[in-house]
């Protein structure tokens, strides 16, 4: 039997049609331009349900991790009209989710994100390390347009 929370994240719907490899690439260049540390694209598509991709990113502050949610919520906003379907952890600046829906926006500080460990615990979904001074439109596999 399926809980409330499995209905309502079943039937949850984006606002617009935007391909989400755009709203990924705009989310990597968002915390790269607020220079978040160890960000990672993970495709999600054959794992999970819940989203097609993840992005992780680490600020060391939380005033760092404030500035990435933000740039990361203002980039997509400005570029395609779209916001968080569901947002969470604004508040303490640990841990904050960003969801939409395909995509989900997760932005750790130090602790939060070795303590939780999302690359380990979905280890079994392809994922790629974005360098520091990558241009993700272009570098990374995950993203590039004829990829499945």
């Amino acid at each position: 039997m399926e809980s409330v929370h499995e209905r309502t994240y079943l039937t949850k719907k984006r606002q617009a049609e935007t391909p989400v490899r755009e709203l990924t690439r705009l989310a990597v260049e968002a915390a790269q331009e607020k220079k978040a540390l160890d960000i990672v694209v993970m495709d999600m598509r054959q794992i999970s349900g819940l989203a097609d991709f993840f992005v992780l990113a680490t600020g060391v502050s939380d005033i760092q991790v404030k500035a990435v949610y933000e740039a990361v919520e203002n980039r997509i906003r400005k570029a395609f009209g779209e916001r968080p379907w569901h947002r969470e952890g604004e508040d303490h600046r640990q841990w904050v989710l960003l969801d939409y829906v395909d995509l989900v926006v997760h932005i750790f500080n130090p602790e939060r994100r070795a303590f939780y460990d999302l690359e380990r615990l979905w280890s079994d979904a392809p994922m790629e390390h974005v360098p520091h001074d990558a241009n993700p439109t272009g570098s990374l596999d995950l993203l590039r347009d004829d990829q499945p």
